[in-house]
Formats: C-alpha cells, sequence, structure tokens
C-alpha cells in the first residue's frame, strides 16, 4: 500500500476553509533559505532543487537501495516559510523584493543523515554546487498552530489571515510568530488561480 499524505494526513495537508487550530509533531524535511520575489529565476532553482532530492529519496529502490524502513509513498508537498527582511517589516505594502523564506519538503521517517547524503550525490548533475552545499536536512516541531485552506490567487491571503486573527480573537489564542507557514497543495503550473488550494498556518499559544 502507497503511504499518500492527501489521505492519510488530512488534518495537517487538507484542513476545512474555516480556521483551526492544531498541534504539528516534530517532522523531518530538506530545507532551502532564500530572500526576494518568488517570481525569481532563484526561487524557482530552489524549488527544483528540493524536489530533485525529494525524488532521488523516492527512486532509490529503483537504483538498486533500499533504505531500512522503506516504503512506497508520495512524495510530499512544498512549503514555504515567510517572513520579511529589517526594511520590509517597515514598509506599508508588501514589497516582495524585501521577502525572506525558507522553502521545504516533508521527509518520510526512515530519512536519515546518510540517506540525505546519497540523494545529494545522485542530484550532483542536475543541482547547482551553492544550492547542494545550502540544503540542510533537519527535524522542525511547530507544536500549536492555527491554520486555514486558503483557495485562491496568493494576492489574496490576507482575507484569509483576517479570519484566522478573528479565530484567534474569539478563542483566547495569540498569534506568536510574526512569519507564517504556506503548504502548496496545487501546482500552479496546471491550476487555475483562483483555485488554488494552499494550507496557511502561524505559531500560536
Amino acid at each position: 500500500m502507497k503511504y499518500e499524505w492527501r489521505k492519510k494526513e488530512k488534518e495537517l495537508y487538507l484542513p476545512s476553509a474555516k480556521p483551526t487550530k492544531i498541534v504539528v509533531p516534530p517532522l523531518k524535511y530538506f530545507t532551502l533559505m532564500g530572500k526576494g520575489n518568488p517570481n525569481s529565476e532563484a526561487f524557482k532553482e530552489s524549488v527544483e532543487a528540493l524536489y530533485a532530492l525529494s525524488y532521488a529519496i523516492r527512486m532509490l529502490p529503483k537504483k538498486g537501495t533500499t533504505p531500512e524502513g522503506y516504503y512506497e509513498y508520495t512524495v510530499f508537498p512544498l512549503e514555504g516559510v515567510w517572513d520579511l527582511d529589517e526594511v520590509g517589516r517597515q514598509l506599508k505594502q508588501l514589497d516582495k523584493d524585501r521577502l525572506v523564506y525558507k522553502l521545504m519538503i516533508r521527509q518520510p521517517d526512515f530519512v536519515s543523515d546518510d540517506l540525505f547524503s546519497m540523494a545529494k550525490e545522485l542530484t550532483a548533475k542536475k543541482i547547482s554546487e551553492d544550492l547542494l552545499l545550502s540544503a540542510k536536512f533537519e527535524e522542525i516541531e511547530e507544536g500549536l498552530c492555527v491554520q486555514c485552506m486558503h483557495i485562491g490567487d496568493y494576492d489574496s491571503e490576507p482575507e484569509t489571515f483576517s479570519k484566522m486573527h478573528d479565530f484567534c480573537s474569539a478563542n483566547n489564542i495569540t498569534r506568536t510568530d510574526k512569519r507564517h507557514r504556506e503548504i502548496y497543495i496545487s501546482d500552479p503550473r496546471k491550476t487555475e488561480a483562483t483555485k488554488l488550494k494552499t494550507v496557511l498556518r502561524f505559531k500560536a499559544k
């Protein structure tokens, strides 16, 4: 049986379009830091690098290596944690060139440092040396968060964040981090902007 995150972990990846609370456990990720406009070539290259590393792990059995604990699974969706630099935080309008981000793709539990090194070796011809050196394998624990499914283009996200802040006010919850996480459930190359599904999430207490 193939492990399908869409079916097995709906709470994490397919929440309701109404804000809810969730406790997110420690999970393993391949990550890359970046800054600037997400419409840039550098952003696209980072996304491609993370997918290349993730697929290298998934395809290991086809390359003759079956890691201990390996199981068939669907590669997890791209995620990003978004922030602004010091200047960007002072501006009244969002300046996308001032964005600071950490992109990531979750990995199955059996992935180890050794397998990450193996993935980097297998993708060395596809990924620039800079990105390979910058890529990290880390465990991240978000803990208590408020999240909501946003349906629509990325520029209309403030409407959903507004609903999430109202939910916090009504339920005695405080947002604890100015950064937020986005999980890209839809492929923007194949989905109309008005139908894009993106999980929005921020840390809370």
